[in-house]
């Protein structure tokens, strides 16, 4: 049985994931809907396909009567996004997965509502690793008890241009010439302030002990060539500590490639009858 999927978003994520759906005959899947707000992108990606979708289109004015094309929905726009597109999605009937995770920390009681909605259809709510790894170690760690989990974040400051908050804060990215700590608090705060770095504080949260207990610093080093993220968990089961050093997108530096890779592996997952890890 193939699985037809749908795509929000043809940006650099969203263009490697439908590029794997169009090449991959192992995944079993077939690419039949894209949706972006901005006509040029779609066409842009359509361009790299050897399959042209069956339904493109642009907002969500149309989505009720095109899901009905699809059976998995894959998010890879924005935390706006995830509204937008993934609750109507689960309303009727479909598979989803959301790649902008921070929306499920910075939006009060959009998680709940996700969770009530796919258990009341029996759908499937799917969130990658993304740019981390270790996120099996601190699901199981949280069965025994978590005490700790901090996420240190160290990027290029290129990778943070166009942010608001750094702008807020007086901070002239092409002036640092030397390690310089951005940010320090909670996972829901983290994600508020950057929602386009650190998703992968979202996916710690909600794995381990919850986003206000998640502690996460975000450091703009000019000496980095790499996305960094360092992870330390202590709790019953001992400590835990997971260094990823990131090759960054081709095509945006704010995000790293891994994120892309996770997502291509979680439909590998999906699609396949043996799975690994917890």
């Amino acid at each position: 049985m193939v699985l037809r999927v749908g795509v929000v978003g043809c940006g650099a994520i969203g263009t490697e994931i439908c590029n794997a759906i169009d090449s991959k005959e192992e995944l079993g899947m077939e690419l039949k809907l894209l949706i972006d707000n901005h006509p040029e992108r779609i066409e842009a990606l359509v361009t790299k396909l050897s399959k042209r979708p069956a339904i493109t289109i642009s907002g969500s004015k149309d989505l009720t009567a095109s899901l009905d094309a699809v059976d998995l929905l894959i998010e890879c726009a924005s935390q706006e996004a995830v509204r937008e597109f993934v609750i109507p999605a689960l309303n009727a009937g479909k598979d989803v997965m959301i790649l902008s995770v921070g929306a499920l920390i910075c939006y009060e009681g959009l998680f709940d509502e996700i969770v009530r909605i796919a258990r009341r259809n029996s759908c499937r709510v799917y969130i990658p690793s993304g740019a981390i790894a270790g996120i099996d170690g601190l699901k199981s760690g949280a069965i025994g008890g978590i005490h700790t989990v901090e996420l240190t974040t160290r990027k290029p400051p290129q990778g943070f241009e166009g942010n608001k908050y750094v702008k807020e804060q007086g901070i002239v990215l092409s002036r640092i010439d030397k390690e310089q700590i951005l940010f320090v608090g909670s996972a829901r705060e983290a994600v508020k302030h950057f929602p386009e770095n650190v998703n992968v504080a979202a996916s710690l949260s909600i794995a381990g002990i919850g986003p206000e207990s998640t502690k996460v610093k975000i450091v703009a080093d000019p000496g980095a060539t790499e996305n960094v993220h360092e992870i330390e968990v202590i709790g019953e089961f001992g400590r835990m500590f997971v260094r990823v050093e990131n090759v960054p997108s081709p095509s945006n530096p704010r995000t790293s490639h891994l994120a892309a890779l996770s997502a291509i592996a979680t439909l590998k997952g999906i699609a396949y009858p043996l799975r690994i890890g917890t």
